[in-house]
């Protein structure tokens, strides 16, 4: 019988995932194990995953605990969700760069956010592979968590367990592509490939006809610059649309936040760049979510049975029911794009069958986009290596590789600003010599 361990319960992903799991055509029963560590947001999710067994008609158990060990034992597929620290740092990562002039939107991949956010998450993460290892070291990880690179970089890293990270960027980002351009989703071709959130459409095409003349016609319309204004502007410029929103590629490169006027030019409102929307606004929808869910178990909002757009059910169903499905993943390099570091991690399309998940070599990135791709894994690289041997200066440094604090900031500023971070937040990330 399939086992799916999903840690992390609590998070908004759980009500997505597990409907797909339910809706696999054939796949009736099973044991769904859900870990949190929040009793309260724990027993929602586990009410929530009943509810859609009951509706759906299947026989899967839903088992679920606080303590991890009790229940993964067997797991074919773990999924991670984890969120260490975040509701009680969120403003800390916000305002205190922004005292040293760096105007973060999402601050949770790359950047002072990103870097904090990595080293309260891994050394969470490392006692949880160490776990799964013991107790179902025959299953396929699944990460949801961000910074996803570096997550998914770190497991590559400390087991030979294979993982693979989990976004919906090329998923949504294609779907917007095929709307902007006005042709039929389905009808549409394209090749992507990078890094996690800086994944490029390298080609994008529909009936052999070339796209991005198109899209460079269309956005002469400023409503249609609009939508979307930093990923077009750098489409202009670099060749290439990026695989995440706005606000979160304004974050990963130096041209559009590091002064004021770029960004009132390039950055407007929610995920097309506005500065501290995820502060301002993650607690509320965390509440929101719960909320919801509660509202849905009283029978005053529906479940609505329908599947998303998320990768994990297509995985297991992939892999359980050995029929070949295409994802898009990010896996260990190890070659699949000649010019990234072999050591490090890239999204690339993936065959998943039988076998598991089997990534595809992509071949080469453009030049100027693999270095933008660079910048960012040498800071993933950094940082996880400072957990990995807890390196104070480590950590320091790859903050001081970022690209958005480096074109805002002096390596002194850089310096001290990760330090009133790391005493601000002493209790959640580790102690570092």
């Amino acid at each position: 019988m399939t086992k799916i361990s999903i840690i992390g319960a609590g998070s908004a992903f759980t009500r997505e995932i597990a409907m797909d799991i339910l809706l696999i055509e054939g796949l009736e029963g099973g044991t769904i194990a859900l870990v949190d560590i929040d009793e309260r947001r724990l027993e929602l999710a586990r009410r929530l995953v009943l509810q859609i067994v009951e509706r759906t008609r299947k026989t899967w158990e839903v088992i679920a605990s606080t303590d991890r060990r009790e229940v993964i034992g067997g797991s074919q597929f773990v999924i991670n969700q984890i969120e260490v620290g975040g509701l009680e740092t969120v403003r800390y990562e916000y305002e205190i760069p922004l005292k040293y002039g760096v105007k973060q939107c999402i601050g949770d991949t790359l950047g002072p956010g990103g870097l904090f956010k990595t080293l309260r998450t891994l050394p969470s993460w490392m006692e949880i592979v160490r776990d799964i290892e013991a107790l179902c070291p025959d299953c396929i990880i699944l990460n949801y968590t961000n910074p996803m690179s570096a997550v998914t970089l770190l497991t590559s890293r400390i087991t030979d367990i294979p993982v693979v990270g989990l976004c919906h960027s090329i998923q949504n980002t294609s779907a917007q592509l095929a709307e902007y351009a006005g042709v039929p989703y389905e009808e549409m071709s394209w090749k992507a490939g990078g890094i996690n959130h800086m994944s490029w459409f390298v080609e994008l095409s529909h009936s052999g006809r070339d796209l991005y003349p198109v899209l460079l016609e269309k956005i002469q319309n400023p409503e249609l610059l609009r939508q979307d204004p930093v990923r077009f502007d750098a489409m202009k410029y670099l060749g290439a649309f990026v695989s995440e929103s706005s606000g979160h590629f304004s974050e990963y490169i130096p041209y559009y936040r590091k002064r004021q006027s770029l960004i009132d030019q390039h950055c407007s409102t929610g995920y097309n760049g506005a500065t501290g929307f995820y502060a301002d606004n993650w607690p509320i929808w965390r509440r929101e979510n719960d909320e919801q869910i509660v509202s849905q178990l009283e029978g005053k909002e529906p479940i609505e049975l329908k599947s998303s757009n998320e990768y994990a059910a297509i995985i297991i169903e992939a892999v359980t029911k050995n029929e070949p499905k295409v994802i898009y993943g990010n896996v260990p390099n190890r070659g699949l794009i000649e010019n990234l570091q072999a050591d490090g991690v890239v999204e690339v399309a993936c065959l998943v069958d039988g076998k598991g998940v089997q990534p595809c070599r992509f071949g080469r990135l453009p030049e100027h986009l693999a270095a933008l791709c660079r910048s960012n894994m040498a800071f993933f690289d950094l940082a996880v290596e400072a957990v990995r041997r807890s390196d104070w200066e480590m950590a320091r440094r790859a903050l001081m590789l970022d690209p958005l604090t480096a074109a805002v900031c002096s390596l002194e500023e850089i310096g001290s600003m990760f330090d009133e971070l790391y005493e601000a937040e002493q209790g959640f990330v580790p102690v570092l010599k």
